[in-house]
């Protein structure tokens, strides 16, 4: 049987993306890792750092060269100065990502893994990007996708992502609570093979609301969803305070946590797997998993880019394929 193809993006060429992308060799992986991107650009940075690394240009049909590292060339609008960002070089960005979704809903792809991309540069070009999530939403059709970390033992999934805080309270709604849990809920069973998942589910307000005297959404959006879910057969834990949720006591009741917003539970996540986190989007019709880090422009062509969070992202993408595979 031919071993599944990875698409894994590049992303931002001012970042560390490329750099990372030259250590992939450096394992035997069950899986044909195919990175996507400017082909003199990435061999330039690569050679850089991995100087006697044998780059390829992908072919679909012929068989991958043992310690090569295959390229899929998107052609590039301007060259890239490692730690310095061009807007001129959004589009590109987002091509890379266009090709690689086009490949993972052709079949041509078993999945893709993500390099970290600068929201803020592909904004100033014109473009309205909030994130690679929201983006694959769109590009797949999805009406809803659900952000999930997993590192340092933990999953931990987001009601909202990339949301001003003041915009959080109004976004958690009981619509959007009920379909975030159900695609974390089929997720887990389908991509993670847990038959029965506990879901620990944290409350928007400091102790939960404390019984209303600390605000009301807890009792009049979250618990109401978590009844109505728990009815139908779902095993949820809260609403919890989260200040209290991520001790190991509690965590160990679970199989992974929704966190109402990004910086409720992210944070406890990277203190626990940085350098080895995996943000994975759940909901898509496509296997996506991704680095847990930014583009760390200072650290762009240095070497010393760590590539713990793109392995483990491989290693993760490969594994919900064969899982996928095998179902």
């Amino acid at each position: 049987m031919p071993l599944p193809i990875l698409a894994i993006t590049s992303g931002e060429p001012a970042g560390i993306g490329p750099d990372l992308c030259a250590a992939l060799p450096r394992r035997e992986w069950p899986a044909r890792l195919v990175v996507l991107g400017d082909r003199a650009t990435i061999a330039a940075r690569i050679h850089a750092v991995e100087p006697a690394l044998d780059i390829v240009d992908y072919a679909p049909d012929a068989a991958p060269r043992p310690g090569a590292l295959e390229v899929l060339h998107v052609p590039m609008a301007t060259r890239a100065v490692p730690g310095r960002l061009d807007a001129a070089n959004a589009r590109y960005v987002l091509d890379v990502l266009d090709r690689a979704i086009a490949g993972c809903k052709s079949g041509e792809f078993a999945g893709m893994v993500t390099a970290p991309v600068h929201k803020g540069i592909i904004c100033d070009a014109g473009v309205p990007f909030s994130g690679h999530t929201e983006y694959l939403a769109e590009a797949t059709g999805t009406p809803l996708v659900v952000m999930m970390l997993v590192g340092g033992g933990l999953r931990v999934a987001l009601a909202t992502t990339h949301l001003p805080l003041k915009d959080v309270s109004a976004a958690i709604t009981r619509p959007l609570l009920t379909d975030t849990l159900r695609i974390l809920h089929t997720d887990l069973r389908q991509r993670f093979g847990l038959a029965a998942p506990r879901i620990l589910v944290a409350g928007l307000n400091p102790h939960a609301g404390e019984g209303g005297h600390m605000g009301m959404e807890e009792i009049e959006v979250i618990t109401p969803v978590l009844e109505q879910l728990r009815a139908e057969g779902m095993q949820l834990i809260g609403p919890l305070p989260a200040d209290t949720l991520f001790v190991p006591h509690t965590l160990e009741q679970g199989d992974a946590v929704l966190a109402m917003f990004h910086d409720q539970g992210l944070p406890v996540l990277k203190h626990a797997s940085f350098g080895g986190g995996v943000n994975v989007t759940l909901g898509l019709p496509i296997i996506r998993t991704s680095v847990d880090h930014g583009t760390a422009l200072d650290l762009a062509g240095s070497g010393r880019a760590d590539p713990g969070s793109l392995f483990a992202a491989v290693e993760l993408a490969i594994a919900m394929a064969q899982g996928q595979t095998k179902t």
